[in-house]
């Protein structure tokens, strides 16, 4: 009885841990689709990849979203046929153990030269939706110091004010 129950409890897992490769493919595919949609402006299509509790974390501080938000944000750029372009260079997919949820970090070619995508996915049904995405422009360790002094002036306020609450 209780090798037929481990062996209950291991078949779910034996699954998933063959269908991983094809798992690969599907979240690649979504992300690359989705960076595709900001790319050619398509509203409908990027928003549907997020989902409906999804959050949007930008490259300014301030920039924390809910999908609702994000939409209202971003909506401008993509009536007038162009959002913005980022480009998958590189990217590291990893899985719970169930298979149900993903993360992933991504290196992007985008107009602010290097940046770094990452995020987390969860599968619903036979889909996958993005729940949240973090952009962040990377910073090469040699120029650490000189960027500093730009963000400085710029962000003390807004760590003065994070503090006091």
């Amino acid at each position: 009885m209780k090798k037929l129950l481990f062996l209950f409890l291991l078949f779910p897992l034996l699954g998933f841990s063959q269908n991983k490769e094809a798992e690969k493919e599907a979240i690649h595919t979504l992300l690359n689709k989705w960076h595709k949609a900001a790319t050619d402006a398509h509203f409908d299509a990027y928003f549907g990849a997020l989902s409906d509790d999804a959050v949007f974390i930008g490259t300014d501080a301030t920039e924390n979203w809910n999908k609702e938000a994000f939409q209202a944000f971003a909506k401008p750029y993509f009536d007038q046929g162009k959002a913005w372009d980022f480009k998958p260079l590189k990217r590291n997919l990893y899985f719970s153990a169930d298979g149900k949820t993903a993360w992933f970090d991504e290196l992007l070619d985008t107009w602010m030269k290097m940046c770094r995508g990452s995020g987390v996915l969860i599968k619903t049904g036979n889909e996958w939706k993005i729940k949240q995405y973090v952009l962040s422009m990377t910073i090469p360790n040699d120029a650490t110091d000189a960027v500093i002094k730009i963000k400085a002036p710029l962000e003390n306020p807004l760590i003065e004010k994070l503090k006091t609450k």
